[in-house]
């Protein structure tokens, strides 16, 4: 299966875990797997229309999703998948 890597303010989702393994064979398959094993994470991945929130960077070992194929980019056994929160602040 693959490897999703957890963001710390996720954590408190999946018992604290930094990573889980999960089944999935694209993206969106993995992502909304995630959010079956571990309700409430969905709800700040994806927007009302199911897609995933465009400040929420996915990527697929090292490649960000968007430039491969989005939510449909395929995923396999062996990969890391990465959620990565955009941060914003600053003065």
């Amino acid at each position: 299966m693959p490897t999703v890597l957890i963001p710390t303010p996720l954590r408190r989702l999946t018992a604290n875990q930094a990573k889980v393994d999960v089944p999935g064979d694209t993206v969106d398959t993995l992502l909304h797997n995630l959010d079956a094993a571990y309700p409430g994470i969905g709800e700040r991945l994806f927007d009302a229309d199911g897609q995933i929130k465009r400040f929420i960077n996915v990527f697929v070992n090292e490649d960000e999703i968007r430039t491969l194929q989005g939510a449909d980019t395929p995923v396999a056994p062996g990969d890391r998948v990465s959620i990565v929160p955009a941060m914003a602040g600053g003065a």
